[in-house]
This record gives C-alpha cells, sequence and structure tokens, in this order.
C-alpha cells in the first residue's frame, strides 16, 4: 500500500526520504511543499528531481477529503462537509467551517468525526463518536480551504480547533496537526490565532499544558454550579468543577495568554444574573475572558435568549472585572455555527452551493 504522507511530520518525511535512498533534505523539501506551498500533487512539486517525482507517485500518496457540499451563508461563511478515507476500514464524513472577514480568515476545523462527550445542547452529540481523525485529516481542513481560497485571502488566518468532536480525546494525531500548523516552515500560522476547545478533559488539560508547542486554551463551561453542568454537559461527572477550575489555575498561561471561557447561553436554563455571578466567583483569580454564545437553533428543547437577557450578564461579568464579550455567530442559516455541525446535508432555505 502506498505510505501516506499527508500529516506526517518533517522528521518523519525526512526518514523517509532516507529508506528510499534519498537525502534527509528531500523530506524538508516535500514537508515545505506540502504545508507552506500546499502543493498536493507530486507532479508539482519541481524543486524534486523527476525520478524522485516519478517513485513518490508510485509509492507514496497524498489524501485529500473530498468535499461532498459546499454550503454558502449569506454572511460569506463556507460549511465544507468532507468524505474521508477509509481508516481501518472506517469510512467517515466531517464538516469544516470557513469564515471570511475584512481582516483575517477563522477556520474552523474537527478532531473527531462525531462526538463521545454528548453535551446535550450540542447537535454533533446525537452522532455519537463515529472515529478520531488522523493528524492528515484534520490538516486538510485547512489546507483545503486556504488552497481553495487562495485568490482573496486576508493576511491572518485564525483556526480553531472547535468543530466535530474533543480535541484532547484524539490528543497524539490533534498535536501532530498542531505542530505543523504552527511551524514557521509548515502551515506557519501563530499560536495567538490558534484555538483548541475542551469540554474540561482535566489530564488533557494538564498534558497540553507542558508542550513546547501548543496552541490557545478555551474551556467549554456553560454552566455556574455542578447540578447544572451535569445536566447538560456528563462529562462533569468525571471531572467536575472543582477539579476542572484547579486545573485551570495551574494552567501554565504565557505572557500574553489569557484562558478562554466558552458559555453557551440557553433560555431559562443557565443565564440568569445569579449564574452570571456565580461565574465569576467560578473565575475568581484566573487571568481569563468569557465568550457568551446565545444558543444557535437545533432540533433539540433549548432556546435562544433573549438580547437583554445575554447584555445582563455580560454586564454583570464585566463590572466584577471578568472581561466577557456576547459572540456572533457565523452561518447560522446553514447549519454552520456552534453546536450545529451535525453532517445534516439539507437544510431550510435551500442555501447556495458552489459546484
Amino acid at each position: 500500500m502506498p505510505a501516506e504522507l499527508l500529516g506526517k511530520s518533517r522528521d518523519e518525511l525526512r526518514a523517509y526520504c532516507q529508506n528510499l535512498g534519498e537525502p534527509a533534505y528531500r523530506g524538508a523539501q516535500i514537508y515545505h511543499a506540502l504545508y507552506a506551498g500546499r502543493r498536493f500533487d507530486f507532479a508539482q512539486m519541481t524543486d524534486l528531481p523527476a525520478k524522485l517525482r516519478g517513485r513518490l507517485a508510485e509509492e507514496a500518496r497524498i489524501t485529500m477529503p473530498r468535499a461532498v457540499r459546499r454550503y454558502v451563508s449569506t454572511d460569506g461563511s463556507v460549511r465544507y462537509l468532507l468524505a474521508l478515507a477509509a481508516e481501518d476500514g472506517r469510512p467517515a464524513s466531517v464538516e469544516a467551517v470557513f469564515m471570511p472577514s475584512e481582516d483575517r480568515q477563522t477556520i474552523c476545523i474537527s478532531t473527531q468525526a462525531g462526538c463521545a462527550v454528548d453535551c446535550h445542547f450540542c447537535l454533533t452529540a446525537q452522532l455519537g463518536l463515529i472515529r478520531n481523525l488522523t493528524a492528515g485529516e484534520i490538516l486538510a481542513q485547512v489546507l483545503l480551504p486556504l488552497e481553495e481560497h487562495k485568490e482573496r485571502l486576508a493576511p491572518r488566518t485564525n483556526v480553531v480547533l472547535m468543530g466535530q468532536g474533543e480535541p484532547l480525546l484524539n490528543y497524539e494525531a490533534v498535536m501532530t496537526a498542531v505542530r505543523i500548523l504552527l511551524d514557521t516552515e509548515g502551515v506557519g500560522l501563530s499560536a495567538k490565532h490558534t484555538t483548541l476547545s475542551t469540554s474540561g478533559i482535566v489530564p488533557g488539560i494538564e498534558r497540553l499544558g507542558a508542550e513546547t508547542v501548543r496552541p490557545k486554551l478555551a474551556i467549554s463551561l456553560n454552566a455556574s454550579t455542578d447540578e447544572q453542568r451535569e445536566a447538560l454537559m456528563p462529562i462533569n461527572r468525571k471531572y467536575p468543577l472543582a477539579m476542572l477550575m484547579e486545573a485551570c489555575r495551574r494552567y501554565p498561561l504565557r505572557p500574553w495568554e489569557r484562558l478562554t471561557f466558552e458559555y453557551v447561553m440557553l433560555d431559562g436554563v443557565n443565564d440568569s444574573p445569579e449564574d452570571a455571578q456565580r461565574v465569576v466567583r467560578l473565575l475568581a483569580h484566573l487571568r481569563a475572558k468569557v465568550n457568551l454564545i446565545p444558543w444557535n437553533p437545533g432540533e433539540l428543547p433549548y432556546r435562544e435568549p433573549a438580547p437583554e437577557r445575554v447584555e445582563e450578564f455580560r454586564r454583570v461579568l464585566v463590572e466584577k472585572d471578568v472581561p466577557a464579550f456576547v459572540r456572533t455567530s457565523r452561518g447560522r442559516d446553514v447549519m454552520a455555527a456552534c453546536g450545529q455541525l451535525a453532517l445534516i446535508e439539507t437544510v431550510s432555505g435551500q442555501p447556495s452551493v458552489i459546484n
């Protein structure tokens, strides 16, 4: 079977070329062509000798996902429905979202097909866990839209690991992909513009904090008490708030960094001023900010809170010196917003599709 090169590190590609009897630096050339140059065909890697390109075409492969559908939002966001090659005999589909704006583009990527964490307000949870993604499948979700939109890219690219799946339950593949994303000889993103979001997997948070190269960390909080959080996020039974907050207090923030806490607001469930006051107490003595995310509609028994309810919650936090921001969701009309990624191929309103 041909060797899969997408997802391999520079050292792995150097070793691969040495095994072919080639100089190790050929592996570094492939690495740069693949991740910095976004060349997915060996014939395009013209800095390699023709003989090596021919051999790679026979003995190796670069497997990009197939874009089954592209749903285009009225705000310009694109939800990609991607078919992945079978891994260990398990084919899968996954989603990524490209969100352009004037000074940057943000790409929301998935780390698992489906999700096992079962947050009750999230449509992805209804899929269950299908399988982990490989490092190459994670990287492809960034490379594909960057290449597709290369003629109109803004100067800055943000990547958020906030799509399908729990990143810290697919740790090795996620970190392999992140190191390539943040490598100046690879995709070349900044750690300041790359964020990993977790439901609160405490051992994974501790492990991430020990990494030399790592993205920013976001915690999906969504509740102000253990009782409330367990009803919304069963993972809280394993890692309750006291344990989670202690891990956050020990997390080694870089000088420029804050922890981000994401708080999905559910009307009448977790959006009261009393909830806000409890959140203030939870985050005491942490260098943190809070993103308030009004719930995005789906076939679940929740409602989006009124804007004035959201603003009141935000005001309580800010008055207690907790930076808080209301996050405007992108792509809601094509089921591309936070909590909506559930492999939905048709949505109300018949969104535009790029052929």
